[in-house]
């Protein structure tokens, strides 16, 4: 009898090579159990589509492939859980851009008791207050930095250090001094603020929210001139946290310049005089004001002379030089702009205290 894959006459004889010849082509028992394939029977090879054998799946395959469509699932369900948790415990929110409040401005100036004290620069300051003040922007240190409950680290030193840029740019810029340009300090405000700061160099008013002498100190060039050595400055820098979203930082510090009367040709320089400034700048930041290193000023005190009573200051300051005294005026107390965190609110105009000028 002739075997399943035989002709049913039986293998021919006498052709040649024999059965040796296509034994290196004949497939074992294994190679064809495991080729998974069954034929369709007679009904179902008559339809017009069908094919002669079909895929047989193994042992277990579809058990095997469920498992896997049930482990991706489970994957993806842990991995969406996992971002929702973490998206509820991280501290530190997505950045909240808050509307800039206006700033408040409050420009006092203080008038000497006398002579305002002149001579060369260097002797005066040495024989002053600001003797042992740091020159620009090296009197402005930041205090040491330490994560709040809602801000990082990081977050509080970015705050601190665009308080002290801005600080720098409205109070140290040459440029800015002299009157020659704004851009520095305006550069590094929240765009909230741009039209009242515009309006402030534009059209300064005595209104407590468009005195210029409030953003930036300012000279008029053609009065006076900034002598050398450079401004000397010493202060401090607070931070705080007041919500969840907002950082707030104080910084409170005194600007001395020696100051001459503007160029008049050549010849021995006139002599100079010292001009104090006692700023206190409130500054808040929300996330984006950190994300787009900016500032917001919610509020502006600046105390400043020898000065007149009286004198427009909106639009910048007006010193007293050197041996210019201060027409007679009654009723306000003694300022000292080298005493910080004095209690009690500023004054319209204030007396310049005898110790904040050079000594004789």
């Amino acid at each position: 009898m002739a075997g399943r894959g035989d002709p049913p006459e039986g293998t021919p004889e006498g052709l040649p090579g024999g059965e040796d010849e296509y034994r290196a082509v004949v497939f074992d028992e294994a190679f064809v159990r495991a080729a998974h394939l069954q034929e369709f029977s007679a009904q179902e090879r008559m339809g017009e589509h069908a094919l002669a054998v079909r895929n047989r799946p193994g042992p277990g395959g579809r058990r095997a492939g469920s498992g896997q469509a049930l482990l991706l699932v489970l994957l993806i369900l842990l991995a969406f859980g996992t971002a929702v948790y973490l998206g509820l415990r991280n501290p530190y929110q997505p950045p909240l851009d808050q509307r800039a409040e206006p700033l408040r401005t409050t420009v006092v100036p203080l008038a000497p008791q006398g002579p305002v004290p002149g001579g060369d620069p260097a002797r005066l300051l040495a024989r002053s207050p600001a003797a042992e003040y740091r020159t620009g922007a090296a009197g402005i240190n930041l205090p040491v930095a330490a994560r709040t409950t809602h801000f990082s680290e990081g977050q509080v030193v970015t705050a601190l250090s665009i308080a002290k840029d801005y600080l720098v740019a409205s109070s140290l810029e040459p440029d800015v001094l002299a009157g020659q340009t704004v851009r520095p300090a305006r550069l590094l405000l929240d765009p909230d603020q741009l039209a009242q700061f515009d309006r402030s160099v534009e059209s300064p008013a005595d209104d407590g929210r468009h005195a210029l002498a409030a953003w930036v100190v300012r000279f008029d060039p053609r009065q006076v001139s900034v002598a050398e050595p450079g401004p000397r400055v010493q202060g401090t820098l607070r931070f705080a946290e007041v919500t969840p979203d907002t950082l707030d930082v104080t910084a409170d510090h005194t600007f001395t310049y020696a100051l001459r009367p503007a160029a008049q040709g050549s010849g021995e320089p006139p002599a100079a005089s010292l001009f104090t400034v006692h700023r206190t700048l409130h500054f808040r930041f929300d996330r984006e004001d950190l994300r787009m290193h900016r500032a917001e000023l919610l509020t502006s005190t600046v105390e400043a002379g020898p000065q007149a009573c009286g004198t427009d200051t909106d639009g910048g300051l007006r010193p007293l030089l050197a041996g210019a005294e201060a027409p007679a005026k009654t009723g306000p107390a003694l300022t000292d702009p080298y005493a910080t965190d004095r209690s009690g609110g500023p004054a319209l105009c204030g007396a310049l205290a005898p110790a904040a000028q050079p000594r004789p």
